[in-house]
């Protein structure tokens, strides 16, 4: 059998998505052109510049059910325990804060759960058979519902305390979905929980970056297509596709050779409005992109002394708003990394009214907020502070929602990001898998 000629496939946005797409296209020996409208890769899950530190556009936390993201990392020569600090499933609040403290043994699935909340602090004997209760109907639903429904349903559904629900089912769910509960998909939250506390123990692992977010995976991604023989550009931005009488693609972009360039398939990784302004410069019509809206991420770095340190890595934090406290989740970066010595990333998740307040207002409740929550004084004043705020940073990840497939049905056309049909919500994992279903589904095109 006569050995079937490389494609040349044009991947535009160099993302996670479009990152694990090139990647797996190299491996495949195709011909690959990565095409990036910003001068680094990464889209918003990247590195940024701040104060001399190379820190993120926001802080993210990875599952061990990650498992394609970890898989990929492999593959490009990045050694796991080099990048992400281990740490065994946990909700753990500062103890000046009315939370609870559960923490999961390194046993065998589940007895690590069961452990874990046997041991745990700060819940009556109902939150624990309530959670108990909550596991067990799960998992002999095999996580599946007939029906979706918003997360806040199914915790009433399966008579889940007040507050367990506040102190660790609302927390998880802002934490993965990026969705307020009332809103969420529990069919997604579902998918999450069973690929981490329904699977082995080392699924329910949570991982946390220990470089910054292009080295930890862009920036290898970038290295090995080269290696490969594939090209990346970077400033870069397409304007418009065009496919021609052949059915080969052609990307309008001021980078000539690329320009010049005609290609047997394109992957739209970009996020997706600019998915959805590509489709509409196509000639066949208007955009297929059903609508979505969104929801902001915002992180809040500050800067004390570098002989600060707090008493865990991650915290969870009770965010209540009307009382000025926005702060969801705690991390103390000087403990991931040596060169980030009393640096604190502060999260906020799906907080409209937060993303809204000037930088300084912020900064300043949220510095109060943890001070009160640590019973230290000193991190009311940081001697520095940056807000940065992701205002789109995730789709909404609501009940039924219809997210559009990696196949357009346009030959040669395929999408990939965090926003396609997939399992997960708009996670780093969820990128991944998208971008690979993508350029699987180019190999296996005609």
């Amino acid at each position: 059998m006569a050995k079937r000629k490389p494609k040349k496939i044009a991947v535009i946005g160099a993302g996670w998505a479009g990152c694990a797409a090139a990647v797996h296209l190299c491996q495949q020996a195709q011909e690959v052109y990565l095409i990036e409208a910003s001068r680094t890769a990464g889209g918003r899950a990247r590195q940024v510049h701040l104060h001399g530190k190379q820190l993120d556009n926001g802080q993210h936390i990875l599952l061990g059910a990650y498992s394609e993201t970890l898989r990929i990392l492999q593959q490009v020569g990045i050694r796991r325990s080099d990048v992400l600090h281990n740490l065994p499933l946990q909700m753990i609040y500062p103890e000046n804060e009315p939370g609870m403290h559960f923490i999961a043994p390194r046993f065998p699935a589940p007895l690590h759960v069961l452990l874990a909340l046997w041991r745990a602090k700060g819940l009556s004997k109902e939150d624990k058979l309530a959670l108990a209760r909550f596991s067990t109907t799960a998992r002999w639903m095999t996580w599946r519902l007939d029906q979706d429904c918003s997360v806040a349903e199914l915790l009433q559904r399966f008579g889940q305390t007040e507050k367990l629900c506040r102190l660790m089912w609302v927390p998880l769910c802002i934490a993965a979905l990026n969705t307020p509960p009332e809103r969420a998909s529990a069919q997604v939250f579902l998918n999450v929980l069973r690929d981490s506390l329904g699977a082995n123990r080392a699924a329910s692992d949570m991982l946390i970056p220990k470089v910054d977010l292009s080295s930890l995976f862009p920036r290898h991604a970038i290295t090995y297509l080269e290696q490969a023989g594939g090209q990346a550009q970077f400033a870069a931005p397409v304007r418009a596709l065009y496919q021609h009488a052949d059915q080969t693609w052609h990307c309008q972009t001021a980078q000539e050779h690329i320009a010049a360039q005609s290609f047997d398939a394109v992957i739209i990784a970009t996020d997706y409005t600019n998915a959805d302004r590509l489709l509409k410069s196509l000639p066949q019509g208007a955009s297929t992109l059903p609508p979505m809206t969104f929801e902001p991420i915002t992180t809040c770095y500050l800067q004390y002394d570098a002989t600060l340190r707090l008493p865990l890595a991650m915290a969870a934090l009770i965010d209540q708003p009307a009382q000025q406290k926005w702060g969801q989740y705690v991390f103390d970066r000087g403990q991931l990394n040596a060169d980030q010595a009393g640096l604190i990333a502060v999260v906020v998740s799906a907080s409209q009214a937060a993303s809204e307040l000037s930088h300084a207002i912020l900064a300043e409740q949220i510095a109060r907020q943890i001070a009160g929550s640590f019973g230290d004084s000193r991190l009311a004043t940081p001697m520095w502070h940056k807000i940065i705020t992701e205002k789109r940073a995730t789709f909404s990840c609501s009940p039924s929602l219809q997210r559009p497939q990696n196949a357009t049905g346009i030959p040669g056309l395929f999408l990939a990001g965090d926003y396609t049909a997939g399992d997960y919500p708009a996670t780093l994992e969820g990128a991944v898998r998208s971008g690979l279903a993508a350029a699987r589904a180019v190999l296996n095109s005609r």
